[in-house]
């Protein structure tokens, strides 16, 4: 039977920002796609980030780690949902 699965990546991640460069970092992460700010308070900023990979979601991060302003970014947490589709045509979800 071929394999039809699809994975869906979730991570969080903590964002620390220089206090006074907070606002811009907080701009650019609102324009980056896949990525959305949780939560915040001084340079300090949560943000979730989605995709289809692990890949993905590394690559963004590496990209909120070159921002401006960004002192670090480090991924708290992965999750994977996983969706499979059978031959007959019969959708299985698995968490």
């Amino acid at each position: 039977m071929p394999d039809h699965s699809r994975q869906y990546h979730v991570s969080s991640a903590v964002v620390v920002a220089l206090p006074a460069m907070a606002g811009s970092v907080l701009a650019a992460l609102a324009r980056m796609e896949n990525v959305e700010v949780y939560g915040h308070e001084g340079g300090k900023i949560v943000v979730v980030i989605e995709g289809t990979t692990t890949g993905m979601l590394g690559e963004a991060l590496s990209t909120i780690s070159t921002l401006e302003g960004v002192v670090a970014a480090n991924m708290v947490f992965e999750h994977v949902e996983t969706e499979g589709v059978t031959d007959d045509d019969h959708r299985t979800d698995a968490a």
